[in-house]
């Protein structure tokens, strides 16, 4: 996959989008509804009619499941605890696993994460897109201490998908994002996947099938300056690492 100057080739990424958006002709909610009839209140299409409905959950502190970029995932409000419990329950997942944060754009990531000694366009090149930014929080971030206790890092996420980031405008605050799946089983690429677990879940939006391979987003440690560490190499590694060696990181030695 080539790059362009400002970061990922867009051009892959339409597609995705264009699912995440729901703007496939004749998606409607019956159509949602024909997943099955027992589950019409539950599941509904990712689109921007249902997008409200989603952020009163939210702020309820409900959990709910999206469309990602890359993966489905469970989503709830970052600074209510009760609702983030409540997403490890649903996925059998130990509390030590730390869960990342997804905002609805690049200039929210400052409230939640330290950022000052990143280059100018560094997070605008990576993002939106399949990447998780792991950094700092520092004394400023708005975040509860409770989320992830033991941990001084936050993995950041702003996904190239309209639904998921219309929400998260709108909740005011960073959502706590992780697979729709049962921790250790495969994630999930169409709500199909899950069906187990809707009802555990608000509302299940529908934003068709994912043209992934699995993979989630390639996480990167960015809390060095001008040093890189991969994580997960995800989808997306090659197009990270170019972008940051194109800013003039290098890769952190490891131990």
């Amino acid at each position: 996959m080539t790059l362009v100057a400002s970061g990922f080739r867009r051009l892959s990424v339409f597609p995705r989008l264009q699912l995440c958006q729901g703007l496939r002709k004749g998606f409607s909610k019956n159509m949602a509804c024909s997943v099955s009839v027992d589950n019409c209140d539950t599941v509904h299409p990712a689109t921007d009619a249902y997008a409200g409905e989603a952020v009163e959950a939210l702020k309820a502190g409900k959990v709910i499941a999206v469309p990602t970029d890359t993966l489905y995932g469970f989503a709830c409000d970052a600074c209510s605890m009760e609702a983030v419990n409540r997403i490890y329950e649903i996925k059998g997942r130990r509390h030590t696993s730390p869960v990342a944060i997804c905002v609805g754009d690049v200039s929210d990531i400052a409230r939640f994460a330290v950022t000052d000694h990143l280059p100018h366009g560094l997070l605008d090149s990576l993002l939106p897109g399949p990447v998780t930014v792991v950094l700092n929080r520092g004394d400023s971030s708005i975040l509860e201490r409770s989320l992830n206790p033991g941990f001084d890092s936050i993995g950041v996420r702003v996904p190239d998908c309209n639904f998921i980031r219309i929400i998260a405008r709108g909740s005011g605050t960073a959502l706590a994002l992780t697979s729709a799946n049962l921790s250790g089983q495969p994630s999930s690429l169409s709500i199909k996947d899950f069906e187990n677990l809707w009802e555990h879940c608000a509302f299940v939006y529908d934003g068709g099938l994912i043209p992934s391979s699995r993979a989630g987003s390639t996480i990167v440690d960015l809390t060095t300056p001008h040093k890189y560490r991969i994580l997960r190499p995800g989808s997306a590694k090659e197009e990270t690492v170019a972008i940051l060696e194109k800013h003039s990181f290098v890769e952190a030695e490891t131990t």
